[in-house]
């Protein structure tokens, strides 16, 4: 058995100098040094955040800023030879084909520099801090400069390539857009005639283009529909982010009730002048097996009353979103196609 005695004084003295030092009162104990943090390629801002790899990141972020998913709205440069119901030449398709890229130029001219302009707005807000501009992946002056070009070179392109009038409309589109990403934006109902406006040229370019005259019945529901859509989006924007601060300011200063009277108005007036439209004569008397001009009204009024259902429920957001993410809705507007396509032949 071992003696206490054997335990030398000494030796505990040396094992208690031996241990590590106590904190100071009140600091906290600090781990092993952290490495510094890695650099991310294309992250300007310093918080970790890049849109893409390398020398792609500034491509990239130019591309998603030119809003590829909303290319597919500038279809509608087909609506006017559509809605006239002639046969095209290959050179008048040739010609469509052009306008659509030069309207998708035009747009994608107005997105980035809208988006240059918003850009400290844009950071505050929770969805559009991933814009790539608001993100840091694009500059601020290289927003704008590509931009600026992209315009210059849409309108030079149109005024060498296309009439007269096809150039004038589409300088007079991106003339209007940029006063609307500069101040008519923040200006009451001026605001809701500049968006449906641009819906409308789409809609006219491609007769204005083609020499094809203009209904006034298809002008009337191109404009309306173009107002019911945008009404929706304003009414589901201000139904979501009611009493939020992060919202366009311009929403506090409308009510859901006027929205919803907008969008409602426009749905019922959209309707009554495409049933005018369709009830006129379109051929000689027997042409066709079926009226398939006057039974396209049907999948025309359900595509409204439709949509009216998401824009009733405040999640109607931009129009692409809506009609390609309802398949019920996809198919209303196939079965509508189809009957028109039908009329327009004459089967």
């Amino acid at each position: 058995m071992s003696d206490l005695s054997d335990v030398s004084p000494l030796s505990d003295v040396s094992r208690i100098t031996q241990l590590p030092p106590l904190p100071e009162r009140g600091a906290a104990p600090q781990g092993p040094p952290r490495p510094p943090p890695l650099a991310v390629p294309g992250d300007e801002r310093g918080d970790g955040y890049s849109g893409g790899h390398g020398v792609l990141a500034l491509p990239l972020g130019l591309l998603r800023t030119a809003r590829p998913r909303q290319w597919v709205k500038n279809v509608l440069v087909a609506a006017a030879p559509a809605a006239a119901g002639e046969p095209l030449s290959r050179g008048a398709v040739a010609q469509l084909g052009l306008i659509f890229v030069l309207f998708t130029a035009a747009s994608s001219a107005v997105y980035l520099v809208n988006d240059a302009r918003d850009a400290e707005a844009d950071r505050a807000h929770p969805v559009k801090c991933r814009r790539p501009v608001a993100a840091g992946q694009v500059p601020v002056p290289v927003a704008y400069a590509a931009g600026a070009l992209l315009a210059v070179a849409t309108t030079a392109t149109a005024v060498v390539l296309c009439n007269d009038m096809t150039a004038a409309l589409l300088s007079a589109y991106i003339a209007m857009q940029l006063a609307y990403c500069i101040s008519l934006k923040h200006v009451l109902v001026i605001d809701l005639t500049v968006v449906t406006t641009g819906f409308l040229m789409r809609a006219m370019i491609g007769g204005v283009a083609l020499g094809i005259p203009l209904s006034r019945w298809f002008l009337i529901t191109a404009g309306f529909g173009a107002l019911f859509m945008v009404g929706a989006k304003r009414y589901s924007e201000a139904v979501q982010m009611e009493g939020d601060g992060r919202t366009r300011a311009l929403l506090s200063e409308y009510t859901t009730g006027y929205l919803r009277f907008v969008w409602q108005l426009a749905a019922g007036v959209a309707v009554l002048a495409y049933c005018l439209w369709a009830m006129e004569s379109s051929g000689p008397p027997g042409a066709g097996l079926l009226p398939w001009r006057q039974l396209s009204m049907v999948p025309f009024i359900l595509s409204i009353l439709r949509y009216a259902v998401f824009a009733d429920r405040g999640t109607a957001g931009a129009p692409e979103d809506v009609i390609l993410g309802d398949r019920a809705l996809a198919v209303i507007g196939v079965v509508w196609i189809a009957m028109y396509g039908l009329a327009v032949a004459q089967l």
